[in-house]
Order: structure tokens, then C-alpha cells, then sequence
């Protein structure tokens, strides 16, 4: 086969776990609303529903950042 290392998977088809963390933005965003989807209790003052929204949004950059440095990290081995 073309384009196949001796030991095994054609290259580019490795396991990249690092990129995992970019499933934490859509369990924040879309898999958990219905379960926070309320108005009470209040998080300093803010709905709940509009509290986790805005965690979730501060979450997202800090995702996207541990995937890419865990992807860089495996590129150097």
C-alpha cells in the first residue's frame, strides 16, 4: 500500500487525545442546558442559566488552548 509506514497506520491517521478538550465547549454549550435551564438559584445576582452560559464562554479560549498546546506538545516527540 502506498503512502503506509512499515509498522502499521498510514501517517496523519494517529491518535490526537489533546483535541478531546474541544468537546468541553459543546458539553458546556449544548449536552448540560436542559439540566441548568432554570432561573433560580441566583449566581451573584445573575440567573443561573445566564451564569453558566457565561462560564461556559469563558471556558471555551481555555479549551481551545489545552488542545493546542497538547497537540504541539506531541508534534515535537
Amino acid at each position: 500500500m502506498r503512502n503506509q509506514t512499515p509498522g502499521g497506520a498510514p501517517p496523519g491517521s494517529r491518535k490526537r487525545p489533546a483535541l478531546l478538550w474541544l468537546l468541553l465547549p459543546y458539553v458546556l454549550f449544548l449536552a448540560v442546558l436542559p439540566l441548568v435551564n432554570r432561573l433560580t438559584p441566583t449566581v451573584f445576582g445573575l440567573p443561573f442559566l445566564f451564569f453558566w452560559m457565561l462560564l461556559a464562554t469563558v471556558a471555551t479560549p481555555g479549551a481551545v488552548w489545552l488542545a493546542r498546546r497538547g497537540d504541539l506538545r506531541r508534534g515535537r516527540r
